[in-house]
């Protein structure tokens, strides 16, 4: 069995598209006469969660992901914002004036916009899909491998298994339980949906991009050996942040209460990577590429018959603007998704340790001769802005 690891989807349904077509897998009808995917012979699909917010394509992505499941030829996990959807709907029992688990801020209200804007507040449809989310459990764990959204973390696991299914999906008393702040049952969720934080010293505070000040922050918890690290060293922080993490003294240690219970691979989602795919550590996969701030949805590959070592030449994942409402489909799929890979095999491999801006430059120009010149020349291709910078790399490959 092949398992198709798709990372954080963040309701950009043409990325999935593009991705799982580029994985070989077909549509098909159901009984019901529903369009959905079907895999390969062996393979299966695993969503890492975080189906949901960003995107502008949220039902569409929802409705492909749920028929497979319903199908029986992908799984999926929640992610952290499934869970907020439910926890931004859900009234909290514990409080006397009417309030909600997650407090309707204007910065939650604008987290949960793009979904609601798809999916009126307390519609039929809203509840149709609260329910959905509710079914998807919290962890997978098979014979071969667990799966998780942020953290395989089995002592909090424990903690959780009061307020969950026989099949770890959360149940409303579950929820009810996690959204109380300051108690064990809503530590334990934070640790396996959103990852391992630490609090920053006293009078210490990173300022992110948008000005507000962090004072915790997440870690690697991948990292072999915790104790006494230094902050610089196990932080993980956006990609936007790294000059503010930059800026702490460079004395600040931490010791972080944390140790993986299973020799297993493990396969998370969440933290928003960029760059070239690589396994985290020999048993760690990260999958979430940043599909949802405009980078790649990626996919690692995990064969069950041979499921070590973990290597990056499992991972695929579709470059970012692959569908475009505007482009013409015959182009956009015979074009895009052939010539590259095909003609230009070191498209795919090459261009990741290019400097940002001449990958952005170079990958649109590719784009916009692809779609719109249909017998792509090699001599069109030597001609891109840029070119000779890049065939410089590619000699070097």
């Amino acid at each position: 069995m092949i398992y198709d690891i798709i990372g954080d989807i963040h309701g950009h349904a043409d990325k999935l598209i593009g991705l799982l077509e580029k994985l070989g897998y077909t549509r098909q009808k159901n009984a019901k006469n529903q369009t959905y995917y079907i895999p390969p012979k062996n393979h299966k699909a695993m969503f890492i969660g975080d189906l949901i917010d960003r995107g502008t394509q949220e039902l569409t992505t929802l409705q492909i992901v749920f028929t497979m499941i319903d199908e029986g030829v992908a799984q999926a996990v929640m992610g952290n914002h499934e869970y907020n959807a439910i926890a931004f709907a859900t009234l909290n029992e514990s409080c006397e004036k009417s309030n909600y688990l997650r407090p309707h801020t204007k910065s939650r209200q604008k987290q949960h916009q793009a979904f609601l804007d798809e999916v009126p507040w307390q519609s039929a449809e809203h509840h149709y899909w609260l329910e959905r989310f509710y079914q998807l459990p919290l962890w997978i764990e098979t014979e071969h491998a667990c799966f998780v959204h942020a953290c395989w973390d089995t002592d909090n696991m424990e903690i959780l298994r009061p307020y969950l299914t026989d099949k770890n999906c959360i149940t409303p008393e579950g929820m009810q339980a996690t959204g109380q702040k300051n108690t064990p049952a809503y530590e334990a969720l934070e640790r396996v949906l959103k990852g391992v934080e630490t609090p920053l010293p006293k009078g210490v505070v990173i300022v992110d991009k948008s000005g507000i000040e962090r004072r915790r922050v997440r870690v690697k918890w991948w990292l072999d050996n915790l104790q006494n690290r230094r902050i610089h060293e196990i932080a993980k922080v956006p990609s936007e942040d790294t000059k503010a993490l930059a800026r702490l003294p460079e004395d600040i240690r931490v010791s972080i209460d944390f140790q993986l219970n299973t020799n297993k691979p493990i396969f998370i989602g969440h933290y928003w990577f960029t760059g070239q795919p690589q396994p985290l550590t020999e048993q760690v996969i990260s999958i979430d590429y940043s599909a949802g701030k405009g980078g790649f949805l990626t996919c690692y590959q995990f064969d069950t018959d041979n499921p070590l070592p973990l290597s990056a030449d499992n991972f695929v994942h579709l470059f970012a603007n692959a569908h475009h409402a505007n482009a013409d489909p015959i182009i956009k799929n015979e074009y895009f998704y052939k010539v590259p890979y095909s003609r230009f095999p070191h498209y795919r491999q090459g261009l990741f340790s290019i400097s940002q801006s001449l990958f952005v430059e170079y990958h649109y120009h590719l784009i916009k001769m692809l779609w719109n010149v249909k017998n792509t020349t090699n001599h069109e291709f030597d001609n891109l802005p840029n070119s000779a910078l890049v065939q410089a790399h590619l000699q070097n490959q």
